[in-house]
């Protein structure tokens, strides 16, 4: 995700992230942080709903 990505997906203007890169880095990497964990609960519901496919794609085979 690029820098104006992000922005956009937060409802901010590209410059007002990057005063908070250079002005206010905690709160630049809190976004940050919440960012990843954000995308990474996304891949494991994607994952999470893929095995489910599986499972049930392998207990209507056995029937």
């Amino acid at each position: 995700m690029t820098k104006r990505d992000i922005a956009g997906h937060l409802g901010i203007d590209v410059k007002t992230l990057y005063n908070w890169e250079k002005r206010r880095p905690r709160l630049y990497k809190i976004v940050m942080q919440g960012l990843k964990i954000e995308d990474a609960a996304q891949t494991a519901r994607k994952y999470y709903e893929d095995l489910k496919k599986l499972t049930e794609d392998s207990d209507d085979r056995k029937e």
